[in-house]
């Protein structure tokens, strides 16, 4: 019996439209063998929930470049950690001031990754860290 693949919800909430970096990073989930769902830009906190929950995914991964992820990013953390418990891994990326790190950290977010990250960094992180 083979071994479940890892199941990945990517988004982009807010009026974000900048996708191209976000897109390299699906494909490379997907070439590490995970199930990526992208869900596209311009979501809702809801509509990334709403997709999760449908999809049964083991991560969420936001990404924002537009400076919103302090109003975005924690909402959809509070959404997810209300209706589908803690065990739902948590990471984010895009234009993120080492300022505001901790605060996503606090909010649930176990791993951050800015423009530039190896893309092979973020596939381990997944592994090592989602549930099985």
């Amino acid at each position: 019996m083979s071994e479940r693949r890892i199941k990945v919800l990517i988004a982009k909430p807010g009026l974000d439209g900048h996708n191209r970096g976000v897109k390299v990073v699906v494909q490379a989930l997907r070439d590490a063998g995970m199930e990526v769902i992208y869900t596209g830009i311009r979501q809702t906190p809801q509509d990334i929930l709403k997709a999760a929950i449908e999809e049964d995914v083991d991560v969420i991964g936001l990404s924002n470049l537009s400076g919103a992820h302090l109003a975005l990013f924690p909402q959809v953390a509070e959404l997810v950690r209300k209706e589908m418990g803690e065990e739902i891994l948590l990471i984010c990326g895009g234009i993120i001031p080492q300022s505001d790190r901790e605060q996503l950290k606090k909010a649930g977010f176990a791993g951050i990754f800015t423009p530039g990250a190896p893309t092979t960094e973020i596939v381990e992180f997944i592994r090592k860290n989602a549930r099985k």
